[in-house]
């Protein structure tokens, strides 16, 4: 199996774009601010997924999906606070925090299933 054929992982690649797409039209004052910090934040679920599996040992990619769903969940707390601050609307807000629920519950299975008896080939596992 790939990475790219986890869903968890495509997921929350997407929603790092779909965050990107809206924090570039931010001005200068809100990028350097809470844009950054939630850029940062919503990048790294996608990329300590890559980088627990590129690791050897199932406690290892159990270890990084852990930073994965801290990250998520700082994620949250940056959207929050754009949400407040008027930089997201009440529906473009609301749908991000379905699609992190949503992630979550895929990164808890796979954080589940990661170093269980369950047969790891196939992506579907996952989902």
């Amino acid at each position: 199996m790939k990475l790219e054929d986890l869903e968890v992982y495509k997921l929350s690649m997407d929603l790092g774009e779909r965050v990107w797409s809206f924090v570039k039209k931010w001005d200068y004052f809100a990028k350097d601010t809470i844009g950054k910090q939630l850029l940062k934040a919503v990048d790294s679920v996608a990329a300590n997924l890559s980088e627990g599996f590129g690791r050897f040992h199932y406690r290892e990619k159990k270890h990084f999906s852990y930073y994965s769903r801290g990250s998520l969940y700082e994620t949250r707390t940056w959207l929050t606070k754009a949400h407040n601050r008027n930089l997201l609307n009440h529906d473009d807000y609301d749908y991000f925090m379905k699609n992190i629920d949503f992630i979550g519950v895929k990164l808890n299975n796979y954080i589940r299933a990661t170093g269980s008896k369950e047969v790891h080939d196939d992506p579907e596992d996952y989902n």
